[in-house]
């Protein structure tokens, strides 16, 4: 019998992780005892070890799975009055791709054997994230399923839109930054070497910057190889370090303390939780549960946070107090969410917070088109001058000398 790591929601304990053995993954909530909407992710331990590449697999399926076309599709079929396992079905017609159809293929077996939809998707993890399974199994019951679905599917619209706009304001300084360099390399293992070897005879008479320049010139004349495969273990290690989580980490945290861009990329983090929150109160989650889904969902530095303000509701603290004391409420969503306690609208003010700060995307974008730009053209054109400037250095001197 297989073993299951599972975290499951408990309304005293909160959320608890326990090792369970099950048949499979839809019998894990009746062994453990509790509602199936309450397992919030099982995770197989004998699969982890023997599908070593299987993990991989997972995650590049889990990009690919276009999740909200499913959630605004299945929103409007049902909203036309098709039934559920129907409306699956439709969806599963229609798909073309075949990792896209195994997912759905597994969700519509469980759905036919009288598992609730959100089981069904959860069973299926490659495709389906924590966060639409807990809007899924809060609504599945009240007949709310396809409005709460098209919410999903407003916010990942969202979402995707923002990373869009920060994308697209990216595309130019990575154009520059390749361009750039490609010139650099060609001066540095074409030009460079002609030159070294015409003034090799000039040596003592150079500046020592264009000493060390015509010596790199002339070792990358007689070793090629050796120089481009040094640049290309320099750009290996810069990967590997890059896809250390650890180090994301830390880069992250030394972007959001740089002046100027560290608030707006806080300020977009917090919009994103505030979008979440409203999101999963809308439909029905408490938010102690709310808080530990998301979670998952926010940035990484706010992960610690997000995690202590649960912990200060759990201790009775009302959302607004718990949000300001671990500094994840800005002035306009501290007084938002303190209205929305008083009368009862919560999830409707975190969601005019979200959108009051909307505008920060566009200002970050404006930040990275007008600031950031012309600092890497600065700074492109001064190596790219100064690699010339040295190399013809040595021209002028001897010119001045023959004169």
């Amino acid at each position: 019998m297989p073993s299951y790591l599972t975290r499951v929601f408990d309304a005293q304990a909160g959320v608890r992780t326990q090792r369970v053995d099950a048949p499979d993954r839809q019998s894990v909530a009746a062994v453990l005892g509790v509602a199936p909407q309450h397992v919030l992710e099982v995770q197989e331990l004998g699969a982890e070890a023997g599908a070593g590449t299987g993990a991989i697999a997972s995650a590049r399926s889990r990009k690919r799975f276009p999740l909200q076309l499913f959630s605004q599709e299945l929103a409007v079929l049902l909203d036309a009055g098709i039934a559920l396992l129907e409306a699956l079905n439709t969806l599963r017609e229609k798909e073309a791709s075949e990792s896209v159809r195994q997912a759905l293929n597994g969700v519509i077996a469980s759905v036919e054997q009288g598992q609730p939809l959100s089981t069904a998707m959860r069973a299926q993890p490659q495709a389906f994230d924590e966060l639409v399974c807990a809007i899924v199994a809060a609504n599945e019951r009240t007949g709310q399923l396809s409005a709460a679905l098209a919410q999903h599917a407003k916010y990942l619209a969202w979402v995707d839109g923002l990373r869009a706009r920060l994308i697209a304001a990216c595309v130019y300084p990575v154009m520059l930054l390749s361009v750039g360099g490609a010139v650099i390399m060609f001066l540095l293992l074409f030009v460079l070497p002609r030159f070294a070897g015409i003034l090799d005879g000039l040596n003592s008479d150079l500046p020592w910057a264009s000493k060390v320049l015509i010596q790199f010139g002339s070792t990358a004349g007689q070793h090629p190889g050796l120089v481009l495969g040094g640049m290309a273990l320099l750009l290996l290690a810069g990967y590997a370090l890059w896809m250390n989580a650890a180090l994301r980490l830390r880069v992250q945290a030394a972007l959001w303390t740089m002046p100027g861009l560290g608030p707006k990329l806080r300020v977009l983090a917090l919009a994103r939780l505030y979008r979440s929150l409203a999101m999963l109160l809308a439909s029905g989650v408490p938010v102690l549960a709310a808080l530990r889904i998301v979670q998952d969902v926010v940035a990484a530095p706010w992960r610690p946070a997000v995690a202590a303000a649960a912990a200060q509701i759990e201790n009775g603290q009302r959302l607004s107090e718990a949000l300001e004391s671990q500094d994840l409420a800005t002035p306009v969503a501290r007084r938002m969410v303190r209205v929305g306690e008083r009368s009862g609208e919560v999830p409707a003010m975190l969601e005019r917070a979200a959108a009051f700060h909307d505008e920060e995307a566009a200002r970050l974008t404006e930040l990275l088109t007008r600031a950031i730009n012309p600092a890497l053209m600065l700074i492109m054109g001064v190596l790219i001058g100064g690699i010339i400037v040295l190399m013809y250095l040595p021209i002028f001197q001897l010119v001045e000398q023959v004169q």
